[in-house]
């Protein structure tokens, strides 16, 4: 099909090409004919004509997608429909709800009267222009949430008004979270409302888009129709070629040399062709169009030759014109083009004619004229020098800034790109306040970000902006780092007072902590503390920060401290203020294991209060889960709060604590023993570039815990050593406990018992010189093993004491379990057989009720080996055969067949289960494959199977590939058509094929420390 969008032809000088039998002809080029999608506009079309339908057009860069929509708006059965056509233009942030409301502004000069009702008073911040005409503004909503409610019902009623039958919204890949939530809002609609058609480039739409909740769910009673659309094939290209040659015939070569260059892409095609056509570069011969030589002239591989040669050949006036438009990227009106242009009225008319009829723009409706495709747009900005660019939107945003209302968003652009940091920086603070008022934080992060980073500011304005950053919608190191920078260069400069000199180096402080770079962060924070006299809540908070028990400076008595004179600052502070201090002074007491800390949690609500205390609300669920998980034992409410913090965090677009709470996940499902697909959710978290270094060493953690599970102990070992190795690197003492149990246990389990002791001895320091002893519910079991086995029991008594001592008072599931796990290897050691037998199996009993099932099992298996050395024999290979059930279930292969060893010892003949490696299934199709098949049959991409399976997008490709080989196929397509006739799915889904084991894990654990207020990537950075 051909992708251009405008209906004129080239005008070009006449030519002759003086050969064959063309002397003297000259080829009319004229907009490609639409070629190749007419089985997609047929399905189109029968989508539009019935019930209100939701389609989605998905394709890369110049595939036609906004040519299909316009052929079916253009002919009979679209003509009938009411149509709304709606852009979102590719700004570095999009505007918010700017697509719908510029294509509603565009389509109608004035309100539908009468049917509006009161609620069409929302609309008045929208469309400024309509004040006059529209109700009076109602009164304002108990939340942000409630008045987006309520702004998308009142947009809803406008369309209705204006009789909108069908919203056409192209290019969503850059639509803002406001439109792409209204669109949720129309499709989940349950009455009249128009039919919703979208396109957008799928590899352009972030991975967290609520545009894939739209597509992998269509509302009850909605028809749906998902459309990819394909590159052109070699005869499709001929006659989209043909098409623009006034229909005479094209060579087979010519046609097969233009796709392969092309890779079949229409606008790339017709854009080649233009510039074959401007260059002279076509003959005809033997009755077909040819290109004049296939090896002698070189056609562009990319778009962007094609059109600036073609912008060459305009003349001056004409260049301006596309210069302009390229700069402004919007639709945008004569006065503005001939403003920014440099133009006087009387020449802007002439080059306007020239540019359009050329091609490269075309009327975008109302008097707006724009860029046919944004390629082509991209291309000639590209071609703008940077002076001329600088010129150029300085001029857009002068002639922008007289428009009421200002576009904000816009002029935060163009005075960025002219280089005039106090009026970016003015837009940009308007841009993000007005993000934050709407609950786009990520926006509003995005914009101060790129203004504290990039435009060189005066100290106070950095201090001003930085607070208002939602830290918990960053993601990634960069920007942290980028940060950093500007405070540190701003409190080096000594330029502030020294009240504003505290602020900013407390900020830089709080940033550090968030980078993991505890001492320097702590110092920072130290030093701002006796200069915050003049605002106690930050005041607070800076003790707060230093109360956290993150790195192995100072003893938790000191922690403490910071902690006591936190809590004796006094000061009237708002709810938001008294619930972030709240949330941290509650997640610092749970670390340094002090019962109070559940007292103060509980004051943490469950639900955010206001929009402004959702990312508090977030932080406190995350952390409190985290200490529920990593030191308290109480699994039940860690799985509860990190299954709300997620889906408030993903509400509120705090990207850093999502990932936080997803690897917090992976860990916790380790723990509880809820093993299937783990090893593919850590791995995929623990390769995410974009999440923090500490968090990404926990999904490490997980992995090398399966690995030793499952017997792989080379690789176990490495993992375990390389999360123990940087999280000593990084001064994360509270997180290095776990690793190096686990680490410990590995060493034990090969006789090591030199190297289990040197792995903890460090780590045990830390416990003893901090005093934070709720840390050791993994370790303490793990090093008073390694002693008893040294021949140190005495050691190994005294650890169990103090363990046991700094245990009084809490109630900590996990470290009474530990306790007796301790109890049981010491029992052991000093040749009490019985006793120990006990112990053991009481703590398998203390671990089930967490449910922590591996560690359990554990237990149980050391209970049955006390057993048996008691002289217990029948009773002891019962335990053992239950405990092989146990691991075999789980998938610990490695423990399993330790068990089977054992067992086969004594007499009793236990065989390996179905757990080596993946089942070899032949020709058939493996369970998991399966579930690939299904999806792929609804339609679903690979990326959306690897959603919806917890997979890799790389192993997704790996079984499609196995599938494609099974079935005897060579496309997706007739893969799902294969199955479908050959009953596959139907045939197999219920064999009881056993599905293969995870590639399974080794001992429990805890978990990375935290991020919050002490600065580890595990928790929420301090906002």
């Amino acid at each position: 099909m051909g992708g251009a969008r405008g209906k004129n032809g080239a005008s070009v000088p006449r030519w002759a090409n003086g050969e064959g039998g063309g002397v003297g002809r000259v080829p009319a080029i004229s907009a490609p004919a639409f070629t190749g999608r007419q089985e997609e506009l047929a399905a189109l079309g029968r989508a539009l004509d019935g019930p209100p339908a939701v389609v989605l057009i998905e394709g890369e860069a110049g595939i036609g997608k906004s040519r299909l929509v316009r052929e079916f708006l253009d002919r009979a059965d679209g003509q009938g429909q009411v149509s709304l056509v709606a852009g979102c233009p590719p700004f570095r942030r999009p505007c918010t709800l700017s697509p719908i409301v510029d294509a509603i502004r565009h389509a109608a000069a004035s309100p539908p009267q009468p049917g509006l009702s009161g609620l069409a008073g929302a609309l008045r911040p929208l469309f400024p222009e309509w004040s006059a005409e529209l109700p009076p503004a109602p009164e304002p909503a108990e939340d942000a949430t409630a008045s987006r409610h309520r702004l998308f019902r009142a947009l809803d009623e406008l369309l209705t008004g204006l009789q909108v039958s069908v919203l056409v919204v192209e290019d969503v890949q850059w639509a803002d979270e406001a439109t792409l939530e209204f669109l949720l809002f129309l499709g989940a609609a349950d009455r009249a409302r128009p039919s919703l058609v979208l396109t957008y480039r799928l590899e352009d739409v972030p991975g967290d888009s609520l545009l894939f909740r739209l597509s992998s769910r269509m509302p009850g009673g909605t028809a749906g129709l998902r459309l990819a659309l394909q590159p052109l094939a070699v005869a499709e290209t001929l006659r989209l070629v043909s098409s623009m040659l006034d229909g005479e015939r094209v060579s087979d070569a010519f046609a097969a040399f233009l796709q392969e260059r092309t890779d079949g892409i229409p606008l790339a095609v017709e854009e080649t062709v233009r510039l074959m056509h401007d260059r002279a570069d076509l003959a005809h011969r033997n009755g077909s169009w040819v290109r004049r030589s296939l090896g002698e002239i070189m056609v562009p591989a990319t778009i962007r030759d094609g059109v600036l040669e073609r912008s060459r050949r305009l003349s001056a006036d004409a260049r301006a014109i596309l210069a302009a438009a390229a700069v402004l990227a919007d639709p945008a009106d004569e006065p503005v083009l001939r403003a920014v242009a440099g133009l006087t009225a009387a020449r802007l008319g002439p080059a306007l004619t020239e540019v359009l009829r050329c091609g490269l723009l075309t009327e975008a409706g109302r008097g707006m004229v724009s860029f046919r495709h944004v390629l082509a747009a991209r291309a000639v900005y590209a071609g703008i020098t940077v002076p001329e660019r600088r010129a150029l939107h300085s001029r857009a945003g002068r002639a922008l800034e007289r428009r009421s209302p200002r576009p904000v968003a816009q002029l935060t652009r163009h005075f960025r790109e002219a280089g005039q940091p106090a009026k970016w920086c003015r837009y940009a603070e308007q841009a993000a306040d007005l993000a934050l008022s709407a609950g786009d934080e990520a926006t509003a992060s995005v914009l101060l970000l790129d203004l504290l980073t990039k435009a060189d500011l005066p100290a106070h304005a950095v201090v001003r902006l930085v607070k208002k950053i939602p830290f918990g919608s960053f993601t990634g190191q960069s920007g942290f780092g980028d940060l950093v920078a500007t405070l540190r260069s701003v409190v080096d400069a000594q330029a502030l007072d020294q009240r504003a000199q505290a602020e900013a180096r407390m900020l830089l402080g709080r940033v550090l902590l968030v980078m993991e770079e505890r001492e320097a962060g702590r110092t920072e924070v130290e030093r701002a503390i006796p200069h915050l006299v003049h605002d106690p809540v930050e005041a607070a908070r800076a003790m707060i920060l230093l109360g956290w028990p993150a790195g192995a400076a100072w003893p938790a008595s000191r922690h403490r401290q910071w902690l006591q004179r936190a809590a004796e600052l006094t000061a009237p502070m708002s709810p938001a203020d008294h619930l972030n201090l709240t949330v941290d002074r509650a997640s610092a007491l749970l670390m340094l294991g002090d019962q109070a800390g559940w007292s103060v949690a509980a004051q943490i609500p469950d639900e955010a209060p206001s929009p402004g205390e959702r990312q508090y609300v977030v932080k406190g669920h995350l952390n409190v889960a985290t200490m529920a998980m990593m030191w308290w034992g109480r699994y039940d409410d860690a799985r509860w709060r990190l299954a709300k913090g997620l889906e408030l965090a993903e509400a509120g677009q705090y990207w850093l604590y999502r990932d936080l709470i997803l690897v917090n996940q992976v860990h916790l499902d380790w723990l509880a023993g809820a093993w299937d697909g783990l090893a593919e959710r850590a791995r995929s978290l623990a390769d995410d570039a974009d999440i923090q270094p500490l968090t990404r060493l926990e999904a490490v953690l997980v992995t090398g815990l399966m690995h030793a599970a499952a017997g792989d102990r080379g690789q176990a070992e490495r993992e375990l050593g390389l999360v123990l190795g940087e999280v000593r690197r990084r001064a994360a003492v509270e997180a290095c406990m776990e690793p190096a149990a686990a680490l410990a246990r590995l060493l034990l389990a090969d006789g090591r018992v030199a190297d289990a002791l040197a792995v903890t001895d460090e780590p045990i320091g830390i416990l003893a010189s901090k005093g934070t002893w709720a840390w050791a519910a993994d370790l303490a079991p793990a090093r008073a093993e390694a002693l008893v086995a040294a021949g140190r029991a005495t050691e190994a008594a005294d650890l169990v004491r103090v363990f046991a001592a700094a245990d009084r008072g809490r109630d900590a599931p996990a470290t009474k379990a530990a306790l007796l796990s301790c109890r049981a290897v010491l029992a052991e050691g000093q040749g009490e057989r019985a006793q120990a037998g006990a112990l053991f199996g009481r703590a398998a009993a203390a671990w089930r009720v967490l449910p922590r099932p591996y560690e359990a099992l554990l237990a149980r298996e050391r209970e049955a080996r006390c057993l048996l050395a008691d002289g217990q024999r029948p009773t002891a290979l019962s335990v053992l055969a239950e405990v092989l059930d146990g691991l075999s279930g789980l998938g610990a292969r490695g423990d399993a067949m330790r068990v089977i060893r054992t067992l086969n010892e004594h007499g009793v003949p236990a065989r390996r289960p179905w757990w080596g490696g993946r089942r070899s299934y032949g020709d058939q199709l493996s369970p998991r494959e399966l579930d690939v098949v299904r999806l792929l049959i609804d339609g679903s991409t690979n990326r959306q199977v690897a959603e919806a399976l917890v997979l890799s997008p790389k192993t997704v490709a790996n079984h499609v590939d196995s599938l494609m080989r099974k079935l005897g196929v060579s496309s997706r397509t007739a893969l799902a058509v294969r199955a479908v006739e050959d009953g596959i799915v139907l045939a197999q889904g219920g064999d009881p094929l056993e599905p293969p084991l995870a590639s399974g894990p080794v001992p429990p654990s805890r978990g990375l420390g935290p991020v919050g207020r002490g600065g580890n990537s595990r928790w929420p950075g301090p906002p």
